[in-house]
């Protein structure tokens, strides 16, 4: 028969339960999003005042915001872009900053120029427009070493 010591056990659920982080995004799972309600907010929100996506025409950008920095989002990438960090982005924009970009064009002082939503954007927008970016990242096979 198989016994278990006491110190194993404890030992056991100290790990287990060390682990959990109250702020952990795990088991977080909003509800599946409209693409087309997306590209709505979108356009609602005036986020192409900013940004472009790839392969959309927006129909709005135009002389009016040539002026203006645009950060595209959506195209190829050799990384998916997780629901989380998406929503992350949009609810959070100062977390995490677009690479690529000269960091004067896209931050004020040490935060994003982004707009900060958290007061008007509504669940159903944020679920829609993660919905409609997330349709427009298309993933790339990882490059493989020549011979």
């Amino acid at each position: 028969m198989w016994r278990t010591s006491p110190l194993a056990l404890a030992l056991l659920t100290m790990l287990s339960t060390a682990c959990v982080n109250p702020k952990s995004s795990a088991g977080f799972r909003l509800p599946e999003g409209n693409v087309e309600r997306g590209k709505a907010a979108f356009l609602e929100l005036k986020c192409y005042t900013c940004h472009t996506v790839s392969g959309v025409d927006i129909g709005v950008r135009g002389k009016e915001y040539a002026h203006l920095r645009s950060v595209v989002l959506g195209g190829e990438t050799r990384r998916v872009r997780t629901y989380g960090e998406l929503v992350t982005s949009i609810i959070n924009p100062s977390h995490s900053l677009a690479l690529g970009y000269p960091k004067e064009l896209i931050t004020q002082g040490d935060q994003s120029a982004m707009t900060n939503f958290s007061d008007t954007l509504t669940v159903r927008q944020l679920i829609d427009l993660v919905a409609f970016l997330q349709s427009h990242y298309h993933l790339l096979p990882p490059d493989v070493p020549g011979p």
